[in-house]
């Protein structure tokens, strides 16, 4: 179980990165990034933009979910808790 979540985390990981390396921070955004106008008449200038960003906060927002189940779940396992006390 916890090598199935490790192997969802990477790819989030990756499918973050290769969504963030698409935005432009200038406003450009796929559109110009990828194809110009082939990219604009497809979704047009502000619905590019407003899906590359729910997918980046889509991503964001279940790795930091995989993460806490991960974490949980590793806890469980080893039969301690998430906070140790320092002796």
């Amino acid at each position: 179980m916890v090598t199935l979540l490790t192997i969802l985390i990477a790819i989030n990981c990756i499918l973050l990165m290769a969504v963030i390396l698409i935005q432009n921070p200038k406003g450009g955004g796929i559109d110009s990034t990828l194809g110009g106008t082939a990219a604009n008449q497809m979704f047009g200038a502000a619905k590019s933009t407003d899906f590359v960003e729910k997918v980046t906060w889509g991503l964001a927002t279940s790795l930091f979910v995989l993460c806490i189940i991960t974490a949980i779940i590793v806890a469980g396992h080893s039969g301690g808790s998430l906070i140790t006390p320092v002796e």
